[in-house]
């Protein structure tokens, strides 16, 4: 089969040991002789599952016995509404920091829910970078921050430092680098990126943040209805759990995030320093801003752009082009694509430039 380097922004990459796992579960799974998409999620092989797929998550972001860990349906996008349904005080204030489409997005979903203000944003240069020394009010009921940008291609390198709860979307940098999750709230991360397939959300939650809104809660929203079922209040996504569940032992059984970590910066480093180094390409970011899960960089001249996407094309270098909104290009390097199809994207880079001398 012909080895394909895939860029892709999301859906992404996933290991091929998970993947060759879960296809085999599909046949045949934990040895009953039936397929995992046709048991029970209330059979003790699933609830297994679901145990432990909570149980890594509290690993891998070392979270204290105040969290609780869900696994929800509606994508990252439905807990833009979760959020503030179950933090935002009916007489209450949220903030947020805006820092692209997804940020903008959960802004509007809160507001429809309650106060919220938006304390910081770069939306003024194109999402360019990452505001910082904003003032953060103390009367906030929660701080809203996306830790990274996959359209503009930009990456919270540090997180505020804040009193109120913070919560964050961590939906494209998951697992990527090492995080003390007890430093925030409640986090939240749509699973496609870095830790399975679509289809589930994982949530991370303080218990100690709930319950305050004074609103009365539909039992589908609140986090405390999912927490008392033990994620199982409907019937999970159980394929995306699973395979979820097999990403995240890959993760600890190479290392941990820190080796991850490791790697991902690698991987970062080798690609940015070509596309300042070439004298076709510039990135569109501010460097202190930039992402090491989505490259973004553009042609200074894009009557060019189809013959580079041939080229690419020919070295089996998938998923390249940008977000429709910005053009260009993104290169995602989420924790499954070796530092090789990297290197392969560089000499194409490479090899384009002197073709066009």
């Amino acid at each position: 089969m012909t080895k394909v380097h895939n860029f892709s922004a999301g859906p992404g990459i996933l290991p091929q040991e998970v993947l060759k796992q879960a296809a085999e579960a599909c046949i045949n799974f934990d040895h009953l002789n039936l397929s995992l998409l046709e048991i029970s999620h209330r059979s003790k092989s699933f609830e297994a599952v679901m145990s432990k797929s909570r149980q890594l998550v509290k690993d891998l972001l070392h979270l204290d016995d105040d969290f609780e860990v869900l696994f929800l349906g509606g994508g990252a996008s439905l807990q833009f509404a979760m959020v503030p349904y179950n933090l935002l005080r009916s007489d209450g204030k949220a903030g947020y920091v805006n820092t692209g489409v997804w940020a903008s997005k959960a802004i509007k979903e809160a507001k429809i829910i309650g106060n919220t203000a938006v304390i910081a944003s770069s939306e003024d240069s194109k999402f360019s970078f990452i505001p910082k020394g904003y003032e953060i009010p103390e009367d906030l009921d929660y701080l809203h921050i996306t830790s990274n940008n996959t359209i503009y291609g930009t990456q919270m390198s540090t997180f505020p430092k804040t009193a109120v709860p913070l919560v964050c979307d961590m939906s494209s940098d998951i697992f990527s680098r090492e995080v003390n999750g007890n430093d925030f709230g409640l986090i939240y991360a749509g699973a496609q990126k870095n830790m399975g397939p679509a289809g589930s959300t994982m949530v991370a939650v303080r218990k100690s943040v709930l319950g305050k809104t004074g609103r009365k809660m539909l039992s589908m929203l609140d986090y405390q209805v999912h927490i008392k079922g033990e994620s199982m209040y409907n019937t999970p996504p159980v394929f995306p759990i699973y395979v979820s569940m097999l990403t995240m032992e890959w993760i600890k059984n190479n290392g941990g995030v820190s080796h991850i970590e490791k790697l991902n910066n690698e991987k970062a480093a080798l690609l940015y320093a070509e596309i300042d180094r070439n004298s076709l390409f510039k990135g569109t970011t501010a460097v202190e801003d930039r992402s090491k899960m989505n490259v973004t960089f553009v042609m200074h001249n894009p009557a060019l752009e189809p013959a580079f996407d041939q080229l690419a094309k020919e070295a089996n270098l998938s998923g390249l082009r940008g977000h429709r909104d910005v053009g260009g290009y993104r290169a995602s390097l989420y924790n499954a694509l070796p530092i090789e199809s990297v290197k392969v994207l560089v000499e194409v880079m490479q090899h384009f430039e002197k073709k066009q001398a």
